[in-house]
């Protein structure tokens, strides 16, 4: 008899054939006991047996294994993370990417195991839920550093590395991030506000060597906020590494406000710049520009502007 484990059972379950006992019952208006292996055909006498045998079965505690049989084991493709154990200890199946949920101890149960160079962890700080059980953990990868590809990428681990090898074969890689001019993952949007307001523009790069931020106005010179006292700069490290988040925030803003801003971006191999436009208008204004724009306002998604994963 083939190998194979309650986790494909559990599918079966759920499927047609206890959708069409079910029917048998509600449309004959008749119980089951009422009906005898003679009144059903081949295939529904099965499906009489396996349910009968599958009652005697805890899905959440217990895995039904047969001798192992390698020869009849699936195909396994396209597996980014390596290969791993099935639950039986018999099969192999794909390992979970990391960044997914994970049964700790590879015990392999219900989320899976994760794959190569990885572990299966909770978040600092988590604890078990209210119930005696444990939240869900993820896969981790052991090395974080980063690593600088053929491609001229930089991976910030040696799994993200692996997994866009698998896809590239011939990709090598060497310690450390690629050096790259400055990359504005996320430049500062064109903003539009009432008199008296305040406003933010965000702009986030990421380079190697770092890099420095600065903001100018209408192509001038001057670096601001310069002196003027209602305009305020802040940059910070990240949200990843080697990036930097710089913010320019203009609080009570009148219509001078209004104009060009540069967000401009430097390291010692080169400068890139983005550019946004800043509308501020008096009450009046701003409620006719509301109305007519209500439909673009109400969309709006600030991850749409947010061009995914550089690395």
């Amino acid at each position: 008899m083939p190998y194979k484990s309650t986790n494909k059972a559990k599918a079966m379950w759920s499927t047609m054939p206890w959708v069409m006992i079910v029917l048998l019952r509600v449309g004959l208006g008749q119980s089951f006991p009422h009906y005898t292996y003679d009144d059903l055909d081949d295939d529904l006498a099965m499906t009489f047996d396996y349910y009968k045998a599958m009652d005697e079965v805890d899905y959440r505690n217990e895995t039904v294994c047969e001798e192992c049989v390698p020869e009849l084991c699936p195909g396994t493709q396209g597996c980014r993370a390596g290969l791993v154990r099935d639950v039986c200890g018999c099969c192999f199946e794909c390992g979970n990417l990391e960044g997914q949920s994970c049964d700790p101890e590879d015990r392999n149960v219900r989320y899976g195991v994760c794959g190569e160079d990885m572990e299966c962890k909770l978040e600092p700080g988590q604890v078990a839920d209210g119930d005696g059980g444990v939240q869900e953990a993820q896969c981790v990868c052991v090395s974080q550093e980063p690593l600088c590809g053929s491609d001229g990428k930089t991976y910030m681990n040696l799994c993200k590395f692996k997994e866009a090898a698998f896809s590239s074969p011939g990709l090598n890689m060497s310690d450390g991030p690629c050096k790259t001019v400055p990359v504005i993952k996320v430049p500062p949007r064109d903003l539009v506000n009432v008199t008296g307001s305040s406003v933010v523009f965000l702009c986030e790069v990421f380079a190697f060597p770092m890099a420095l931020v600065e903001w100018r106005k209408d192509g001038r010179d001057v670096i601001l906020p310069g002196d003027d006292p209602h305009i305020s700069v802040q940059s910070r490290g990240g949200p990843q590494k080697y990036e930097l988040s710089s913010w320019l925030q203009i609080e009570e803003a009148t219509q001078e406000d209004s104009g060009t801003y540069i967000c401009i971006t430097r390291n010692e191999l080169g400068n890139v710049s983005a550019t946004a436009g800043l509308q501020i208008l008096p009450p009046d204004k701003m409620a006719a520009y509301v109305e007519a724009n209500i439909k673009d306002l109400s969309g709006y998604d600030q991850m749409r502007y947010y061009d995914g994963d550089y690395y």
